[in-house]
């Protein structure tokens, strides 16, 4: 094994990244190894090179104009999940990838008429908002699914958290044996008996309101166990994680985009010490004890960076904000649809007795092959400025949907009735909606 000179791992980086223009930094590591398997490189060394040279897959800079105002604003970065299997949800979808401005979107591939369920999908990782958080924590709803336990037909049947420890104790009841079982890709290292040194990070993202770092500390638990349980399963969570859409909160900071309620710095800084304690450092010895008992094959140094560096965690809470669905959730395919004013599918959580997490996309007209899918992230009845200001303040960028558009050039022509449902407004939480 050799160290390559910097020259070569230059010249190696910049040919990789010219055939793979969309692949992120642990993809293009992967491809150099494989290339040249006699090389020893770090994950590190090569994410250093490609910032170097301008090669890493930063969030993209444009022109935009509110309220008369021209500026450059940041746009965040996009890319494909790999291996990412759409049949699985519809076969009446595909992703398309259209540019590093725009990223990704979802088309149709047929004829799908107004009224049609287009796909339904339960979440990647679910952080619900606060009122049912707090049903979670008071046994009152699943702790998996997030449905309310007095909505089933025989709440007696539910099922406790089953952690063998016994202080501090774990209120979590779950629906039925499969919630029970999928929450084990999360829930161990969020329960108060199993990994008792998260309880300070979700009582401070909880006291804060502050849905994005649930989120997080719900998307590093679930990398974080299943590196412990198989190799693909990490691979996977890796490639959908990694391919959300990204915009860490510094980025959103020198855009001027953070509103007073989102935390400060301080602020930050004193989470990421809470998620250090919580997933890597604990600081009372029988927290580490029973931390070392869920991960017991030590975190790769890959993964370690990719989670526990500070800013690492900075563009983990970006990307939380920019994905989330309002309810909580993150949903790997939802994450894929765009943003119009004038939408041509809504979200609804139909399945409101039996899995409330689970998502419906419904066709809200009909919609012909080719055209792409679109939601609504902000109150289509709101103005247009106001519109604008409240996607730029989440780093969308200016919308020119040909709504917008329309408006932009006669403020004072109405908006045809079909293009805000009457039920759309009530809705708007369904989509990514802001957090």
């Amino acid at each position: 094994m050799t160290t390559p000179t910097e020259e070569e791992l230059k010249s190696a980086l910049a040919e990789l990244r010219a055939q793979n223009p969309t692949l992120g930094v642990p993809k293009l590591h992967a491809q150099l190894l494989a290339g040249h398997p006699e090389w020893t490189v770090s994950e590190k060394r090569t994410r250093k090179f490609l910032q170097a040279g301008g090669l890493v897959l930063d969030p993209q800079t444009t022109k935009t104009t509110v309220s008369g105002q021209s500026s450059t604003v940041l746009i965040p970065a996009s890319k494909i999940i790999q291996g990412l299997d759409v049949a699985k949800w519809s076969t009446k979808i595909e992703v398309k990838y259209f540019n590093r401005m725009k990223g990704k979107g979802l088309v149709a591939v047929g004829k799908i008429s107004q009224g049609d369920t287009i796909w339904k999908e339960d979440p990647f990782i679910l952080a619900p908002e606060w009122e049912i958080y707090e049903l979670q924590v008071l046994s009152g709803a699943c702790g998996y699914c997030s449905t309310p336990l007095h909505n089933l037909s025989n709440p007696a049947l539910t099922l406790r958290c089953d952690s063998p420890a016994q202080t501090p104790s774990c209120s979590i009841r779950f629906c039925n044996r499969l919630c029970l079982s999928r929450s084990k890709k999360t829930h161990p290292l969020l329960c108060p008996a199993q990994n008792p040194a998260s309880v300070p990070l979700l009582r401070f993202a909880q006291a804060n309101q502050w849905q994005a770092l649930h989120a997080l500390a719900q998307c590093t638990a679930r990398l974080l166990l299943s590196e412990q349980r198989d190799e693909k399963e990490l691979l996977d969570d890796r490639n959908i994680v990694n391919g959300l859409a990204q915009l860490g909160m510094e980025e959103r900071a020198k855009g001027g985009w953070l509103g007073s309620s989102e935390p400060d710095r301080a602020t930050w800084k004193k989470a990421f010490d809470l998620y250090l304690q919580a997933f890597k450092e604990p600081l009372q010895d029988g927290e580490r004890k029973k931390l070392n008992k869920l991960l017991k094959k030590p975190t790769r140094k890959a993964l370690a960076d990719e989670l526990f560096e500070y800013s690492a965690f900075l563009r983990g809470l970006g990307r939380m904000n920019l994905n989330l669905e309002s309810h909580g959730g993150l949903y790997v395919l939802h994450s894929h649809v765009n943003h119009s004013c004038a939408p041509n599918v809504s979200v609804r959580h139909l399945d409101q007795r039996s899995a409330l997490s689970k998502i419906t996309m419904v066709a809200l007209r009909d919609i012909e092959p080719g055209e792409e899918l679109f939601i609504t992230y902000t109150n289509p009845k709101l103005p247009l400025e106001t519109r604008r200001q409240h996607l730029l303040e989440w780093g969308f960028g200016t919308c020119h949907c040909p709504r917008c558009q329309v408006e932009e050039k006669d403020p004072h022509r109405a908006v045809p009735e079909k293009a805000v449902p009457d039920d759309l407004e009530a809705e708007l939480k369904a989509g990514l909606g802001v957090m």
